[in-house]
């Protein structure tokens, strides 16, 4: 299936360099030159990723990234000329999946966006649930529930997830979940890791508990006794 990519970026020529390399890779490509046409484009069509500048003119990117997140787990990166470390965190915390600083290559870019979507669909046999602890994770739909509640997780937040509860028990480093989920070439730092779990234990509520911070190594996830 063709998956379809939404490019959200007010300058065109860089919105028209993205489009072309996306285009020659077989992607659909949609695109908005602010914040509110890209929310517009979004409810209207199927989107499988999202590439989001921050500084948009109506709707800031920020506010975007934000509002889709409220209802969709869609793999987002989010473009910045911005190089402060709070910003990055920031983004992170609003359901950002990855993060790429202007100036960047686009080669690097699609690399980026390829990674997040074979991801998306690098999962076990379309049946598999994996439940512990009152948590049930659902591969085939991407669905995880607490305690039978439904919760919206992002894109990474649910890779995380599912890596650390096939891995129950065992440390997995930062190190393993970044080559696991961002890949190889990943610029960014532990601090990155720390954030989506952050944000995953909140999402978890008292579930949180499951993940449990190993110091000086890594995370795992232990079974509620």
């Amino acid at each position: 299936m063709v998956k379809s990519i939404l490019i959200v970026e007010d300058e065109q020529i860089l919105r028209e360099i993205m489009k072309d390399y996306f285009l020659n890779e077989g992607y659909i490509v949609l695109e908005a030159g602010d914040g509110r046409e890209a929310l517009s484009i979004f409810q209207e069509n199927e989107v499988n990723l999202l590439i989001l500048d921050i500084m948009l003119p109506e709707i800031d990117g920020w506010s975007v990234c934000q509002r889709i997140r409220k209802t969709s787990s869609v793999p987002i990166i989010m473009l910045t000329a911005r190089v402060d470390e709070e910003d990055t965190l920031l983004g992170f915390e609003l359901g950002a999946d990855d993060y790429v600083t202007k100036p960047y290559s686009p080669k690097i870019l699609l690399a980026r966006a390829k990674r997040l979507l074979e991801n998306r669909h690098m999962q076990e046999p379309e049946s598999s649930i994996i439940s512990s602890s009152g948590i049930t994770v659902s591969l085939s739909s991407r669905t995880v529930t607490v305690d039978g509640i439904h919760i919206n997780l992002t894109h990474t937040e649910f890779e995380i997830l599912t890596y650390l509860m096939n891995h129950k028990g065992m440390i997995m480093t930062r190190e393993q979940l970044i080559t696991k989920i961002w890949g190889y070439d990943f610029a960014g730092d532990d601090r990155t890791v720390n954030s989506h779990i952050r944000n995953l234990r909140h999402k978890l509520g008292d579930k949180s508990k499951c993940i449990v911070t190993v110091v000086r190594s890594g995370y795992k996830f232990e079974e509620l006794l």
